[in-house]
């Protein structure tokens, strides 16, 4: 399985390894289970999310919503860090071309937060998961595209 690995990595049988680059290669996940956390903590965030949304009709709702609304959508960006690693998500994340979207996720993500908590508005709330929405589907568009 590690030849598998260094051939598909792009590294020779002879080529030697430095201490941080075997510590590292100890410690990675193996590619199953990379893709068995993604797929919970995906999961995970949608459940969160519908939950949310159920919440949202119960009379102090608004508040469950917008927090669980808002955990959904940071387990389903975290289920991404599973498949390539959370330094390469980040650094994907703030190219040039993601940065507006990440920035816009990342706003919403704390003024939702915010509307609901300290500023008590309501409209507010919904506009921010509304575009918590509509930026982080532009931002999985974009990590797929690449």
């Amino acid at each position: 399985m590690d030849k598998l690995r260094r051939v598909l990595s792009g590294r020779e049988d002879n080529e030697e390894l430095g201490l941080t680059a075997q510590v590292l290669d100890a410690s990675t996940l193996s590619y199953s289970t990379r893709v068995k956390w993604f797929v919970i903590c995906f999961a995970g965030g949608i459940l969160c999310s519908i939950l949310g949304t159920a919440l949202l009709f119960l009379p102090s709702g608004l508040k469950l919503f917008a927090v669980f609304y808002t955990l959904g959508n940071i387990a389903a960006l975290a289920s991404t860090c599973f498949l390539m690693g959370p330094l390469k998500q980040l650094k994907r994340m703030f190219e040039p071309t993601r940065l507006i979207a990440t920035i816009v996720v990342l706003l919403c993500l704390v003024l939702t937060l915010c509307s609901v908590f300290w500023w008590g508005k309501k409209g507010l709330a919904i506009i921010f998961c509304i575009l918590q929405f509509l930026a982080m589907t532009c931002s999985f568009l974009h990590l797929k595209s690449s």
